[in-house]
């Protein structure tokens, strides 16, 4: 399937989504449209695999009545079900009953069954408890298919998911999806969700852009990144992740260099949003041994698996990426000022926890890694905590390189955002600064980093070039007569240098204009002689 494609497959399905959403509110839809979405995806996934598995046993068609063949191949060999499940389990990590695969809730949808409701309810249940090894509790359980939203009774309900499921699977039926298509497809119709949400679009999708740059920082060698691309991450991590998407473009990334890639981790607060981030690595075909999503508070530290006391068994990624929420407003309680992860640099006051959220991050990245985070410009310059938090990094040598975007890049704000480059362990003792500010293609809602803004980006960062008016490599002694302020105008100016004016010259251009008027003025009362007329004086 074409790139081409695949973008009109998106379009065809935010089409559908667009048309059939009738009062609901593009946020509710969301969750139905790509939880059926992703039933599409794990069916055709598993019943690909159980055709290969069961090779000429395979049922070639569906039956009359609209069975898939996995189901006709059921009812026939009712006694090698059990075997045949362990070897799926073994294979591709799931299992899904012939009755709740896509193709059988389809054929309800296009009958008009009255049945359908109770079986998607029955099929996202089954999904939840059964279908995985790995626990996947709660996968659906922001899709309420007993909301008035869909209609006041049963019968108004069952209906309109018949007319959404049928319309998904003709939208589906134009295009010969493979299952990477319906991955890209999924992200399509975040982007275009998010793009209708506003503020809250902050939550859950940081732009494929600006996710690009940062997966191709991170994915280069984080000692010497001139050498190029790593060739193995064993564990990334994003604490803020939303729906995955900044995760999976790293994935992409390593993959597309022809490099390997362990175990991805990422931590959500948004219950919604955690379920998107989870069948969002499904869809990508991350298989569920090969990712971790918990749902829980980075700030409060939540999660167990990072609150290991033994130093020996403390979790440290190769990797750390993440777009926080900007200036989040917090409560750090007393205690936060003996939090390991705080300290040693101190705690980020209540009307901003942005060098909470850096500071975390930086507390589980290993020692060779390497973190990139997007804040935004005020942790650069603001004062009190956070500027004593700023020196204490400056000092310890961990700011590696300030980055700043252009401004409307997201859809949730349209303040300018920098990205901060951060290593515990760095080889070069300046920091690089990098004024991408002035760099994009204007956009009627939002601005847009071309391919080739992001390539000189990441370049840039990669062999720490200077360029006037773009980046420059800074000493700590400047910084310091600073103040420890990294405002990036400071020390990359875009503005145009004027052209010094000699003043000799002007002074000569000024007396040769002057001869020139005097002898026009001359010639010109020779004439008016001539002519008897009064002269000028």
């Amino acid at each position: 399937m074409t790139e081409q494609d695949q973008k009109q497959l998106g379009k065809t399905l935010w089409n559908i989504a667009d048309q059939l959403r009738g009062a609901m509110n593009a946020d509710d839809f969301r969750d139905y449209m790509l939880s059926f979405l992703f039933l599409r995806y794990l069916s055709g996934n598993y019943e690909l695999a159980a055709k290969k598995e069961l090779g000429t046993d395979y049922p070639k068609l569906e039956s009359a009545e609209g069975t898939p063949p996995l189901a006709v191949w059921y009812e026939e060999n009712p006694d090698d079900v059990a075997e045949f499940e362990k070897q799926m389990r073994r294979k591709v990590h799931y299992v899904i009953k012939p009755e709740y695969l896509w193709g059988s809730i389809v054929h309800l949808a296009r009958t008009q069954s009255d049945e359908l409701l109770n079986s998607l309810q029955k099929g996202f249940k089954y999904i939840e408890e059964e279908s995985f090894q790995s626990n996947f509790q709660g996968l659906f359980s922001e899709i309420n298919l007993a909301s008035d939203k869909l209609g006041r009774k049963y019968a108004d309900r069952n209906a309109k998911l018949c007319s959404i499921i049928s319309e998904i699977a003709r939208g589906i039926a134009l295009f010969s999806t493979n299952t990477d298509a319906l991955g890209d497809a999924y992200e399509y119709l975040i982007g275009q969700f998010a793009a209708g949400s506003g503020k809250k679009a902050g939550e859950f999708y940081t732009p494929q852009q600006i996710s690009s740059i940062l997966s191709g920082i991170v994915t280069l060698d984080s000692q010497e990144p001139k050498t190029g691309n790593r060739t193995k991450l064993d564990s990334v991590f994003d604490f803020a992740c939303g729906s995955g998407s900044l995760l999976l473009n790293v994935r992409h990334r390593m993959k597309d260099a022809g490099g390997t890639i362990g175990k991805i981790y990422g931590l959500e607060k948004n219950i919604t949003t955690y379920n998107l981030a989870r069948m969002n690595m499904l869809l990508h075909g991350v298989k569920d041994t090969e990712f971790e999503i918990y749902h829980g508070d980075t700030l409060t530290n939540d999660w167990d698996f990072l609150r290991e006391t033994n130093p020996a068994k403390k979790p440290q990624f190769d990797a750390v990426v993440a777009n926080p929420p900007f200036s989040y407003r917090w409560e750090p309680s007393e205690a936060m000022s003996e939090d390991a992860r705080f300290k040693n640099h101190g705690v980020a006051p209540k009307s901003a926890a942005d060098f909470a959220f850096l500071l975390h991050g930086l507390h589980y990245l290993k020692d060779d890694g390497v973190m990139s985070i997007i804040l935004p410009h005020g942790v650069l310059f603001r004062g009190g905590a956070e500027e004593r938090i700023r020196r204490k990094l400056l000092d310890d040598g961990h700011i590696d390189t300030v980055i700043g975007l252009p401004a409307n890049l997201f859809y949730s704000t349209g303040i300018p955002v920098c990205i901060l480059v951060l290593k515990k362990c760095k080889k070069p003792d300046d920091v690089l600064f990098i004024n991408a500010a002035e760099h994009f293609e204007k956009g009627k809602r939002q601005n847009q980093l071309r391919p080739e803004h992001i390539d000189r980006i990441i370049n840039t960062y990669r062999y720490r070039k200077e360029e006037p008016r773009y980046s420059r490599r800074v000493g700590m002694e400047e910084i310091e007569q600073n103040d420890f302020n990294l405002n990036i105008s400071r020390y990359v100016s875009t503005a145009v240098a004027e052209d010094e004016v000699d003043l000799k010259a002007v002074h000569r251009q000024l007396v040769a204009i002057e001869k020139e008027i005097t002898k026009a003025k001359d010639k010109h009362n020779t004439f008016l002689k001539e002519l008897g007329l009064p002269l000028q004086p």
